[in-house]
């Protein structure tokens, strides 16, 4: 799938800008804070309805703003998908898409399919498990928007038990504790055995992207909290046996909320021994890797959004990732040096203060 134009009004810095968005690689250039890294996460909200970068959406809408504006247009499998977003800083936001108002993230995400990079995805090999957890339900809801009610519904589940365990106060085994644990039990399998798919589908990928860049492997398992043939049974047993402890501390100590991802290099962790550049090259193999695991689910390769993808790489690794990114379907990728824009890009924004200038004359490689 392709964006065909996009248009961004009052979002972040973006005052109003509207872009026609070629097939292949797309590169924004410009200094570092001009609003490169603000177009990019405007593109992958108008076809995910979330930011790559903060949680709450009053933080996109332009200073002295009421509401910011995403709009445009794909073509993929589904044919032409119109997508029409308000951010409201009061009250809640409108989406239509193909000028029917849509209530759902995953319904939008059936249509199409975006997969962003940035400097943040690094704590997800070197910071806390809950980062990697993060990482394998967002690939979750990549590959299987479907699928987003089973992780709903296990936090709300773990949510009521945790409650159950703490008002009981270390008073003895609460009254509907058993109730509890068969629906932990059933929810958490159905998480457990999502997470394990969307992590074999994530590890062969992920591996080839990080051996063309290092040329080492990259090691991917799902390390689950609970496992077994009947994981739901399995499940069970674990909390039985934990349960004393449970009512000791007072909140739920089984469960895909202490799963972790392993992720390893030449037989060691990368999150305790790689390099800074290894570390780097690893997040970034993981998000292609996401890439070319939505493009087999999905038919077609996902939008893929690379926000400077260079600044931590040495100059043979730079121009590795440079030359690998055309060729993947829709590319845009932001730099902040001229020297780093990569041969094969079919256009070249250049970006200042808020401002996008389709630069001319570009068509068969970079200036």
């Amino acid at each position: 799938m392709r964006l065909l134009w996009i248009e961004l009004r009052d979002f972040r810095n973006h005052r109003e800008t509207r872009l026609d968005v070629p097939e292949g690689l797309t590169t924004a250039v410009g200094p570092n804070g001009e609003g490169k890294t603000n177009l990019l996460e405007g593109l992958f909200y108008l076809l995910t309805l979330s930011s790559p970068r903060v949680s709450g959406d009053s933080l996109l809408i332009r200073d002295g703003a009421d509401a910011a504006y995403v709009r445009g247009e794909s073509q993929g499998r589904a044919g032409r998908t119109l997508i029409e977003i308000e951010i409201r800083r009061v009250g809640a936001n409108r989406v239509h898409v193909n000028r029917s108002p849509v209530h759902r993230k995953r319904d939008l995400r059936k249509l199409v399919r975006a997969v962003f990079f940035g400097p943040h995805d690094l704590r997800i090999v070197q910071g806390e498990p809950g980062a990697r957890r993060d990482f394998l339900d967002e690939a979750i809801r990549t590959l299987w928007p479907a699928r987003e009610p089973l992780l709903t519904a296990y936090e709300r589940v773990l949510r009521q038990r945790n409650r159950l365990l703490k008002d009981a106060g270390g008073s003895g085994r609460p009254r509907g504790l058993e109730t509890w644990n068969a629906e932990l039990a059933r929810s958490g399998a159905a998480v457990v055995e999502s997470r394990e798919e969307a992590a074999q589908r994530l590890a062969g990928p992920a591996d080839a992207e990080f051996r063309r860049l290092s040329g080492h492997g990259l090691d991917v398992g799902y390390l689950p909290n609970v496992s077994g043939h009947d994981v739901e049974e399995a499940f069970l047993e674990r909390l039985a046996q934990r349960e004393a402890d449970e009512l000791l501390r007072r909140t739920t100590l089984v469960g895909p909320h202490r799963d972790d991802l392993h992720l390893g290099v030449r037989e060691l962790t990368v999150r305790g021994f790689a390099s800074h550049g290894e570390a780097w090259g690893a997040a970034l193999s993981l998000r292609l890797g996401l890439s070319a695991a939505v493009a087999e689910v999905f038919g077609e390769p996902p939008v893929l959004l690379v926000d400077d993808p260079f600044s931590a790489l040495d100059p043979k690794r730079r121009d590795q990732v440079a030359a690998g990114l055309p060729g993947r379907g829709q590319v845009i990728a932001s730099v902040a040096d001229e020297h780093d824009v990569p041969g094969g890009s079919a256009a070249i924004w250049d970006v200042s203060s808020g401002a996008v200038r389709e630069r001319e004359g570009v068509s068969d490689g970079a200036q």
